[in-house]
Parts: C-alpha cells; sequence; structure tokens
C-alpha cells in the first residue's frame, strides 16, 4: 500500500475515534438577534429590487460599489436603500375610464324642439333648415345644422 494511501487511512481512523469519543462535547450554538446584509452581488441586488441584471447594469454608474480584489462587484445594502429613497414616486389615483367621443353639448331645450318637430312630421332636411334659418348654434360650432345631424340629435337624445 502507498505511503499517501496509508497515511489518508490514519487520518480517517483518528477523525473516526475523535469523533466518536466525544458525544457529550455540545457544539456551541448562539442565536442570533438579527441577520443584517451588508452587500448583494450584482444578481442579488437586481432581484432584490425586481429588475433584470442588465437593467441593473444600467444603473452602475450612479450606485457605490465595492470592487473587490478578484473582479467582482458588490452593491451595498445601504446603497440600494439610499437609490430606491431618491427614485421612489407616490402611486397614481386610479383614472376614470374616457369617454368616447365627443362631449354632448346641445342644450335640453333645443332636443325637445328637434324631437316634436319630428314628431310633427317635419322631414330631417326641413328641421335642419330652419335651425340654419334661425341662427341656432350647432353643438361643436360647425357652420350649419344638416340632416344627419338632425338624425344625430334624435337617435342618441342630444
Amino acid at each position: 500500500m502507498s505511503r499517501r494511501r496509508q497515511r489518508r487511512r490514519e487520518l480517517l481512523q483518528r477523525h473516526s475515534v475523535a469523533s466518536s469519543r466525544a458525544p457529550d462535547a455540545r457544539p456551541i450554538i448562539r442565536e442570533a438577534g438579527r441577520a443584517e446584509r451588508l452587500a448583494y452581488t450584482r444578481s442579488q441586488a437586481a432581484e432584490a429590487l425586481g429588475i433584470s441584471r442588465s437593467t441593473l447594469n444600467r444603473l452602475l454608474p450612479f450606485l457605490e460599489t465595492v470592487e473587490l480584489p478578484w473582479g467582482t462587484k458588490l452593491i451595498p445594502v445601504d446603497e440600494l436603500e439610499r437609490l430606491l429613497e431618491e427614485r421612489r414616486r407616490s402611486a397614481r389615483g386610479r383614472r376614470e375610464p374616457a369617454t368616447r367621443g365627443r362631449p354632448r353639448s346641445l342644450p335640453p331645450k333645443l332636443v325637445e324642439r328637434i324631437r316634436a318637430e319630428r314628431a310633427a312630421g317635419k322631414s330631417l332636411a326641413r328641421i335642419a333648415g330652419d335651425l340654419n334659418a334661425n341662427g341656432t348654434p350647432t353643438a361643436h360650432g360647425g357652420r350649419q345644422w344638416w340632416p344627419s345631424t338632425v338624425r344625430a340629435v334624435l337617435q342618441r337624445g342630444g
């Protein structure tokens, strides 16, 4: 048997004997009140912020980093907290859904007048002509009333 193998066997035997001899020796266990992380790797920092690592790499020029001798860059936890405090914006309130189209701006009296004239048997063209003759302004500042406009007022009610 080679010397190397013999030495290894002796070491293993010593180790097993030492571990079997001291079963009542209790390991020292201390309970930590709190564990505090001091620095993140770039991957850990990106995960903590909920962004991709490539996005974090764009942020690196704005962060203080700790560069280790072997090239690893660590980002201190307090630096990430500073970044979050500086860039945090309050959430916007919920918006009401936008209504489609232009807002209705015809007075209710005008809508009733158009309905009454149509119920009296006037044609759409005749109602539009009367409105133009009286100088009644259109809902959105158009030049004149058209039969199609009168029809739209009748269909949607203003």
